[in-house]
């Protein structure tokens, strides 16, 4: 990709994509920048483990890019753009990663017609992995989602949806990772606690949650299918079911979805 992308802000978010692109070689390291708002430190050390450079004066990084990449926390998103507004141009792509702004707000905050995609992807971005989801704003046009797809099909699977349902999608996959690493501790936790060695607990833990989302991407199956499959009546799985259905946990997980996703709404706010 012939394209050089100024990433504003240098979060764990926006590590994770630069790992990933870097990884995946559709860009080189020279087409990479970084700046952020205060924390030097920070930007040293992107420097550093992924030889990319910085650029701390915003006239020249804006003119120089291609893309930009809005990778602030949501509270900072308003102060990044009137940094950078005067020196953007109809010609960049706006793509903003941070969660619970609306593609309208951040067209108003920018003040001209660049095109703007929002993007929702998730820190399995590094290794290749994200589930990312994608909506255009008023004046993004089908190539620049084609642009965006280009990008962030190189750090896993996308999808694009109505911007309506990005909240939801921060709840789901956003965060949804999260839930499985809190999952993955319960379970540590539970067999290191009976007596098995934490290496042993890692190891079958960890190959059994790879083999179970492998079973989910390879199989025509659905989840309930699956789960069906190896939930023989009165055996251990049964009895293992049962316990997380009297405990509500399909009802625990849909309040922790909807609870990201009010977050998520009081963040656009």
């Amino acid at each position: 990709m012939d394209k050089n992308l100024a990433f504003i802000g240098a979060g764990s978010m926006a590590e994770a994509i630069i790992s990933g692109l870097i990884e995946s070689t559709i860009i080189d390291k020279q087409q990479i920048m970084i700046t952020n708002r205060t924390n030097h430190q920070r930007i040293t050390d992107l420097k550093q483990k992924y030889r990319i450079d910085s650029m701390r004066d915003k006239q020249q990084l804006i003119e120089w890019s291609d893309v930009i990449v809005l990778a602030t926390k949501p509270c900072d998103m308003k102060e990044a753009l009137a940094s950078i507004q005067p020196y953007i141009e109809e010609r960049h792509l706006i793509v903003s990663v941070t969660a619970g702004i609306s593609t309208e707000k951040i067209e108003q905050w920018i003040g001209r017609s660049a095109p703007v995609v929002r993007a929702m992807p998730n820190t399995s971005a590094s290794i290749g992995f994200s589930a990312t989801a994608l909506c255009t704003g008023t004046h993004a046009l089908e190539e620049h989602m084609r642009i965006a797809k280009e990008l962030f099909d190189t750090i896993g699977t996308t999808v694009q949806v109505e911007e309506k349902e990005m909240h939801l999608v921060t709840g789901i996959s956003g965060s949804g990772p999260a839930y499985i690493y809190y999952l993955v501790e319960a379970m540590e936790q539970t067999a290191i606690e009976s007596g098995m060695s934490p290496e042993t607990a890692k190891q079958l833990i960890h190959q059994t949650v790879l083999g179970a989302g492998n079973m989910l991407r390879e199989t025509n199956e659905t989840a309930a299918e699956l789960r069906k499959k190896i939930t023989s009546p009165s055996g251990t799985t049964e009895a293992g079911i049962q316990t997380l259905a009297q405990q509500n946990f399909q009802q625990v997980i849909s309040k922790c979805i909807y609870a990201a996703r009010d977050r998520s709404i009081e963040l656009g706010e």
